[in-house]
């Protein structure tokens, strides 16, 4: 019998990778690096065989030519190693993946996209380094799209957070799954609306989407620059709400929002939050347990850890 054994939602970012030296809330980043050890403790300690790692891409792997909604690794993937994190090939439970990319299909009427050779960045990778570090466990990668839109509406997400869950808890072998949801909570990126963009550093950051594929390195150094330049959009007061719903087992509640009105009030970079969306819904949005919650400016982002735990609620409701 398969089961979810727990629940990782976890912001990211290279910069704590690139500018830990010049990061000067230093206590902020600390208090955030331990949580995530401390859920990368909770991961060994509930053994899971496979990780469905639900991340977004930074217009590494998918461009402008082709940009599916969501696609899942079925077989070979490339983590691109941008910025100091993993580069190189993953290993991937290629049975579930596979039953899952059909399963989606005949089953809840969502045609996902698969790739036999994906390529992962730092929003899933940067994962793999932190939470998955020392573990002996294969990846079912999915990747949403959160930056080019149209977008999945949050709706979405959550229906196949909790199609996907199904498909797993229906899978005919035998695995103890854990899911991980990597993105920021609020925060705005220099990034254009690729269909309208404005001024030279959004045109090229445009032409970059466009023309990256085999390339994107030759993009890297500009399109840093752009990054460092930005000034810090963060809204502490929404991410105190989420995180609050995520403990409370109502993360469905961010389905309250449209794309334009999440945008609005934590920015582009909180369209992240569909991959917290999927894993809540992928663990039956059982209550979390949050980790740390630090807003670090230097970094553009919020920065949250939080686990979600189905035995300790279970547990609980056995003594109630």
């Amino acid at each position: 019998m398969t089961e979810i054994v727990l629940g990782v939602g976890a912001s990211h970012s290279t910069l704590m990778n690139t500018h830990w030296e010049e990061t000067y809330h230093k206590d902020r980043a600390e208090r955030f690096r331990d949580a995530l050890g401390e859920a990368r403790d909770a991961l060994a300690a509930a053994r899971p065989d496979t990780v469905v790692l639900i991340g977004s891409n930074h217009f590494r792997g998918f461009w402008l030519d082709l940009i599916p909604s969501f696609t899942i690794g079925v077989d070979e993937c490339l983590a691109s190693g941008e910025s100091g994190t993993p580069k190189g090939p993953q290993p991937v439970d290629r049975e579930l993946a596979l039953y899952l990319a059909g399963a989606l299909v005949e089953r809840s009427g969502f045609d996902v996209a698969f790739s036999a050779r994906l390529q992962i960045d730092h929003g899933q990778s940067h994962a793999v380094q932190y939470l998955l570090d020392g573990l002996d466990v294969d990846l079912v990668p999915l990747v949403v799209n959160v930056f080019a839109p149209p977008l999945p509406t949050l709706d979405r997400c959550e229906r196949l957070g909790r199609a996907i869950r199904e498909a797993v808890l229906a899978f005919p072998g035998d695995r103890r799954v854990a899911v991980i949801g990597s993105g920021g909570l609020s925060h705005r990126l220099p990034w254009p609306d690729w269909r309208e963009p404005h001024g030279e550093d959004e045109e090229f950051m445009v032409g970059a989407w466009t023309d990256g594929r085999e390339n994107w390195q030759d993009y890297d150094a500009r399109r840093r620059e752009i990054i460092r330049a930005a000034e810090a959009a963060l809204n502490p007061e929404f991410d105190e709400e989420f995180l609050s719903w995520l403990e409370g087992g109502q993360a469905h509640r961010l389905t309250e929002y449209t794309t334009a009105d999440l945008e609005k009030v934590a920015g582009n970079g909180a369209q992240e939050l569909r991959t917290w969306l999927l894993m809540a819904a992928l663990l039956d949005h059982a209550p979390g347990r949050r980790l740390a919650y630090e807003p670090m400016p230097e970094w553009l982002t919020g920065m949250g850890v939080a686990v979600l735990d189905p035995a300790q609620t279970q547990n609980s409701e056995r003594q109630s």
